[in-house]
């Protein structure tokens, strides 16, 4: 027993020395960086962009004519989404993707809803509402994201 106990303690005091669990990641703030890159390429690409009081900018190309979402409905939605540099990090298929709103990003449940049912159009999201300061899946920290969307349906 005396072993067994001997050997939870040095397998703690092992993995609480571990240098991957040595130091938490702290987060950084990209907001004033974001900021600057969302209004340079909203310049550089002649885009007429409202801002939220979150730091979201949207494009309303084709405001749609059909139900408008909440922030908790389920919606299908086509779009692509690329960084500022033009680089695409993922893409629906033209039928688009249904999901609840209240289960993605900050900016797209902020952001679907500016549109209605057939609507189309551009948001541009800065990490905050995105996914932080920190890698996800292949996109870095601090990263603006663009989508091109179209609001097939609010279902």
């Amino acid at each position: 027993m005396k072993q067994i106990l001997s050997y939870l303690i040095a397998l703690t005091l092992f993995i609480s020395c571990n240098p991957d669990n040595a130091e938490p990641q702290i987060a950084k703030d990209y907001t004033a960086e974001n900021e600057k890159e969302i209004t340079d390429y909203i310049a550089k690409n002649n885009l007429t962009a409202q801002r939220s009081d979150t730091g979201l900018y949207y494009v309303i190309n084709e405001p749609g004519e059909g139900t408008q979402p909440t922030a908790t409905s389920n919606v299908t939605v086509a779009y692509k989404g690329y960084y500022t540099s033009g680089k695409i990090f993922d893409q629906s298929t033209a039928a688009g993707v249904s999901f609840p709103l209240n289960q993605v990003i900050k900016g797209w449940t902020e952001g679907i809803p500016y549109f209605k049912t057939g609507g189309s159009g551009v948001l541009l999201i800065p990490s905050h509402l995105a996914y932080g300061s920190f890698d996800y899946r292949g996109i870095p920290g601090g990263s603006v994201l663009i989508f091109d969307v179209k609001l097939i349906s609010v279902n």
